[in-house]
């Protein structure tokens, strides 16, 4: 694999809204991660029928390379090519043999 891409991870800001309630903010005041040298390709989609439309999701997935973790957690979402995706269930570490991360994988899927 070719791991030649450039993300950004995106993780929210907790505000308080109008009735005293946490909520997540992902404008401004969201943290913003660069991180260089990712993989991430198609891994799918699928077309869902809702009561007035149809919703064509697409699915992603994230590798980095051998001994490479990233601070990604399964609330953030990324950046890339001008589209916005979010993490899907848990982010996963493969253990080195003899310690560490050999890699990380994630799913993503774009949000509308």
């Amino acid at each position: 694999m070719l791991y030649l891409q450039d993300i950004v991870i995106v993780r929210p800001a907790k505000v308080e809204d109008e009735y005293g309630n946490e909520k997540d903010d992902w404008g401004d005041a969201a943290t913003r991660i660069p991180v260089s040298g990712v993989n991430v390709q198609p891994a799918g989609g699928s077309t869902e029928d809702t009561e007035d439309r149809q919703v064509t999701v697409t699915g992603w997935r994230l590798y980095t390379p051998r001994g490479m973790d990233i601070d990604l957690r399964e609330t953030d979402r990324v950046e890339a090519w001008g589209t916005t995706m979010q993490v899907i269930g848990k982010v996963a570490r493969w253990p080195a043999p003899g310690g560490g991360v050999h890699h990380v994988e994630a799913d993503l899927r774009e949000v509308a």
